[in-house]
């Protein structure tokens, strides 16, 4: 049910409008009324009316005024302007600020009806719409935590071989190399060969505690040349591979 809000300083208006609205029961209530548009600017957060009827004359504010408060204000409620002249030039500028629909006084309840059944249907479209793309998005989001987590996994058990690099997990998972560097960055804030890395040297610090030989290690975790093992290592750890197996060796 959407709710609809009069605002005119007519009494007599706004209660033939309500009587017209509530009679046709396109699918619609009306939640408030106001008697100009300084006490609709001061009750719409109460009333918070997806639909609003708006009299284009009324005191200290007119209706194009206030229209351009509450569209700025509230960009999904539809305006529609009532008006007892048909005057082209606010005509023209009630469309330039946003107004749905622009009815001339007197109106009918079949042209009402048109109106707010034309109205609805541009609302729920629009609601069709951002559904399906927050679908989408939550799609794509999912997708690619799952991609990066499969990617995750698949270094943890394969970082052993001396070939793994970002093009070939990209040949793998078939994704362009400059692609997949993006989104695992994206995802986990890490560059992807930095991960790579730090599997290999969080492993190797592990040998290292336990008294391996160097070389071994390096072999063990995917990069058999030793002195490039060596930079790695110290570049990680801040430390030579020695010092940890030293340790080691002191215990």
């Amino acid at each position: 049910m959407y709710k609809v809000m009069i605002i005119d300083d007519e009494r007599s208006f706004r209660s033939l409008l309500r009587n017209i609205i509530e009679k046709e029961n396109v699918g619609v209530e009306v939640a408030g009324e106001a008697a100009g548009s300084i006490e609709a600017i001061n009750t719409i957060d109460e009333i918070k009316p997806d639909i609003a009827f708006v009299d284009i004359r009324m005191p200290f504010m007119d209706g194009i005024e206030f229209s351009k408060i509450a569209i700025k204000r509230y960009p999904d409620l539809k305006i529609i302007v009532l008006s007892a002249f048909s005057d082209f030039e606010y005509a023209r500028e009630c469309i330039g600020i946003g107004v749905c629909e622009y009815l001339l006084k007197p109106v009918g309840s079949e042209e009402i009806r048109k109106t707010l059944l034309k109205v609805i249907n541009y609302i729920e479209l629009k609601k069709t719409s951002e559904e399906k793309l927050l679908k989408d998005d939550d799609y794509q989001m999912v997708h690619k935590n799952d991609t990066v987590c499969k990617i995750k996994k698949y270094i943890e058990e394969n970082y052993v071989q001396p070939d793994l690099n970002v093009a070939s997990i990209a040949q793998i998972f078939g994704f362009n190399a400059s692609y997949l560097s993006r989104l695992f960055k994206a995802e986990t804030d890490i560059n992807l060969i930095d991960y790579i890395n730090e599997c290999r040297m969080k492993k190797a610090i592990e040998y290292a505690k336990k008294g391996t030989l160097m070389y071994i290690t390096a072999k063990n975790v995917g990069i058999p040349d030793p002195n490039y093992f060596g930079k790695c290592f110290k570049k990680y750890t801040n430390k030579n591979y020695s010092e940890f197996k030293k340790y080691k060796d002191a215990k």
